[in-house]
């Protein structure tokens, strides 16, 4: 039975046949297309190097230990310019998806059409992993810390873009009416009733998006977008598992690093 409001009260209200069949054929179906991904899965899978899985990964953990810190300080350039990738990706994604989230939110958009456009951008951005992103990019203006830079901006694009422009749909509309009954113009509503509401969310956002960032670029180098992926990606071919071993813990470090700043940060602004 679901819980309706009726006159502001919450009342448990019985479903109708209909509405319960409806209700079990959807689970029914839910359970087929599980079952069915499992067994598309199944028949794409090689069970059998299952069976000595565990053999190969204490073979590989072995080769590994220990790690080679002769290499570390050629890693710290490249390390880097992982952190700057991560940061200026962020920074660019931050400068388009701001004024595009006041575009694609309903209460601020200034017509239909222009938040379906934002709208397509935020999700376009999203449905196209930062990886993906690199692999055109290298191929487009070549492989380097450029291609990274702009991967995560446009990676960063529809996560900053949908969190922000759903903080702009649910804020207090009193204080913007109170904005506009004083004739306010429309830019003034936003700067003095839109946007001190969002101020935290976006703070918040943006600090977790580059703590993301910081991750999403440490593979990047693996695909010629720059940072310390490219090292990683030579020793892997270089079979060269104590390097390898190593690059794991600069990387390690690094993300441990950037979650105490982001941490830091977000108490600081929110």
């Amino acid at each position: 039975m679901p819980l309706q409001r009726i006159d502001n009260e919450l009342v448990w209200r019985q479903r109708s046949p209909v509405q319960q069949r409806l209700i079990w054929l959807g689970w029914f179906l839910g359970v087929c297309l599980f079952l069915f991904c499992a067994k598309v899965v199944s028949d794409n899978t090689i069970w059998e190097f299952m069976t000595d899985a565990h053999v190969q990964a204490a073979s590989l953990i072995a080769r590994m230990v220990p790690p080679d810190w002769s290499i570390t300080a050629s890693l710290l350039l490249p390390l880097w310019d992982t952190l700057n990738i991560a940061t200026v990706g962020t920074a660019l994604g931050v400068v388009i998806a701001f004024p595009l989230s006041f575009l694609a939110a309903a209460n601020t958009s200034p017509h239909p059409l222009l938040r379906a456009l934002a709208l397509m951008v935020i999700v376009s951005s999203r449905s196209i992993n930062a990886l993906i992103w690199a692999i055109l990019l290298v191929t487009i203006v070549g492989p380097g810390l450029l291609a990274g830079m702009i991967a995560i901006a446009l990676r960063s694009i529809g996560f900053l873009g949908k969190l922000l422009y759903e903080a702009i749909e649910e804020v207090d509309q009193e204080p913007v009416e109170a904005i506009r009954a004083t004739g306010a113009g429309r830019l003034q509503e936003l700067a003095w009733g839109v946007l001190p509401q969002i101020v935290p969310a976006f703070a918040g956002t943006t600090v977790y998006r580059w703590d993301i960032n910081i991750r999403e670029s440490t593979v990047l180098g693996l695909v010629g977008a720059g940072g310390i992926g490219l090292q990683m990606n030579a020793a892997i071919n270089n079979l060269a598992w104590g390097q390898v071993a190593t690059v794991f813990v600069l990387i390690f470090a690094t993300v441990i690093f950037s979650e105490w700043v982001s941490a830091r940060i977000r108490h600081a602004v929110i």
